[in-house]
């Protein structure tokens, strides 16, 4: 009798534990592959709602480490002795992102160049300035006092300087690398998962036979030239759990297309360089950090390296690495990434051997008022170029755009493949109140509005003229004539009161150039978008999305 009752107890438990999971079931709380909006099946093999279910977290790209955003201070918190009141201390929060772990090498931008080369060959003339204006400045390493030839002659393709920093890089060529990697990067893990065929990347790519993320997401038929035989229609498409499967691509619903490669920007770069996260207690920070390391001092304070520099920086005037031997810091120039140990986040060199491009445009303040989270100056709205047929436009041969720099240097503006772009207008801010126009580079600060000659009504074009900018500084004009000639014309005006335009951008990190004052995180400088020089490098940043943090805390 007992036995029979713990039998019809273990029957009545098994029931309950169906129905339990049943219902959960329908209300799709537990397989996740029923919809809790309407009852329906999601990813039904025989179509309808297609959704990744089984997503986990973002991938983490080639070259880069977490960083897990959170509040810090911005800006100097010691002393000014230059009385630069530039960086003044801000509260800033950022979110969660990855960075690279070492600045980009001179390696990494061969690669660059190589692809550049073989698909647009520079002999021939519609694509000869996309190589030439992909190159650094090699020139930057003489001086007229000074002999460099080594390093102008050898320091980017010798395979003895691999994986030392590039420099020599503008601002601008930074950006391109940084669209360029993400493409290739893309186009990777999109072979990796079965929906381009194997080594297209290589073996099928041409200048009218190219990959372009947005332009995959735009329209994926259109990718490579609309080559179908490198693009499968999603025979392997895990989404669809379906060998029938077709005209399935991956889109951003799947979660294998990775955020853009990008510069940071300055409050990204601070944070991630301070590196407060090792320095805390409870949720203080400890206030003995001045550099990226901790303590107050560049040398190393343990036992078996005491004394040791933690950096590249110049030591004194005429002293760029020390006496050789020990306490040197074992460079003259640049050194190689990862000489040094890295800070709390894993992240080398943030401090010394070359300083380093982030995404801002520089002004004198941070504006905390406008914003304290993801502080970023230097937004420049686009929209996808409409064709006639109502599809987004993509960049051909015949199409690509080119700009002049300042200093007459030919840089490309798209490539073929990708999707053309254009400013946004009037029409599509209308009764937006978070952004008004395409361009918010001097927005609060040197933009019509903020001027005390604003003319209520007045347009961004007509409301000031030449002698009223608020940043009144020189205009150097590069003109292309109509026999393609180019027409330098220099601003040698003396009445010119700044250097800051819309078109400087703030580089930060000290380098093997400047004195230990320079290596505080919240230094910023500032230096012309198309020019280069050879202690300024770059490292990539990446936006994380999903969770701040892929860490398991105990909630009660």
């Amino acid at each position: 009798m007992r036995i029979n009752k713990i039998t019809a107890l273990k029957s009545l438990l098994a029931i309950a534990v169906t129905v339990g999971f049943t219902g959960c079931s329908k209300n799709g709380s537990g397989s996740g592959n029923v919809s809790t909006a309407t009852g329906w099946k999601i990813n039904d093999k025989k179509g309808g709602f297609q959704h990744n279910s089984n997503y986990k977290k973002q991938e983490t790209a080639p070259g880069l480490v977490e960083v897990e955003g959170g509040t810090f201070t911005m800006g100097r918190v010691a002393d000014d002795v230059m009385h630069d009141w530039n960086n003044t201390p801000t509260q800033q929060h950022v979110q969660s992102f990855y960075m690279d772990e070492t600045e980009v090498t001179n390696v990494m931008y061969m690669e660059y160049l190589d692809w550049l080369k073989r698909v647009y060959p520079p002999s021939e003339e519609n694509y000869r300035n996309i190589y030439v204006g992909a190159l650094p400045d090699t020139l930057v390493w003489r001086a007229a006092l000074g002999y460099n030839e080594t390093m102008t002659n050898n320091y980017l393709r010798h395979p003895a300087y691999g994986n030392y920093p590039v420099v020599g890089v503008n601002w601008i060529q930074a950006v391109e690398f940084s669209k360029w990697r993400t493409d290739r990067v893309n186009e990777s893990v999109l072979e990796r998962e079965g929906y381009l065929k194997k080594d297209a990347k290589i073996t099928d790519v041409s200048a009218e036979s190219t990959f372009s993320t947005e332009a995959y997401l735009e329209s994926p038929n259109k990718s490579y030239g609309g080559n179908e035989e490198i693009v499968y229609r999603g025979p392997r498409n895990k989404m669809a759990g379906d060998e029938e499967a077709k005209n399935v691509y991956a889109q951003r619903t799947s979660g294998l297309i990775l955020p853009e490669y990008r510069l940071p920007t300055e409050a990204e770069w601070e944070y991630a360089a301070i590196a407060l996260v090792g320095n805390r207690e409870y949720n203080l920070y400890r206030g003995n950090k001045k550099y990226p390391w901790k303590g107050q001092y560049t040398r190393n304070g343990r036992r078996q390296s005491k004394g040791d520099q933690l950096a590249n920086f110049k030591q004194g005037k005429g002293d760029y690495g020390g006496i050789a031997g020990w306490s040197d810091d074992n460079a003259d120039i640049t050194a190689p990434v990862k000489t040094y140990p890295p800070n709390d986040f894993g992240l080398y060199d943030m401090a010394g051997n070359v300083a380093e491009w982030v995404a801002d445009v520089y002004r004198p303040i941070v504006d905390d008022e406008a914003n304290d989270f993801n502080y970023y100056r230097g937004n420049v709205y686009m929209k996808n170029k409409i064709g006639e047929d109502g599809r987004a436009e993509l960049v051909t041969a015949e199409t690509i755009e080119y700009d002049t720099l300042s200093n007459g240097r030919i840089q490309y503006r798209n490539l073929p493949g990708q999707i053309a772009q254009e400013p946004i207008t009037q029409e599509d801010v209308f009764l937006r109140q978070n952004y008004t126009r395409s361009d918010n580079r001097n927005y609060r600060d040197g933009d019509v509005q903020s001027s005390r000659y604003f003319n209520y009504g007045a347009s961004e074009e007509t409301g000031l003229d030449e002698n009223q900018r608020m940043y009144d500084s020189p205009k150097h004009t590069v003109e292309v004539d109509s026999m393609g000639n180019l027409d330098r014309t220099w601003d040698s005006s003396d009445s010119r009161t700044t250097l800051v335009n819309d078109n400087v951008r703030v580089y930060k990190g000290g380098s093997w150039r400047d004195r230990a004052y320079w290596l505080d995180p919240a230094q910023r400088r500032y230096f012309p978008q198309d020019m280069a020089t050879d202690y300024i490098g770059f490292r990539c940043a990446m936006s994380k999305v999903g969770p701040k943090s892929s860490r398991k805390t105990a909630r009660n």
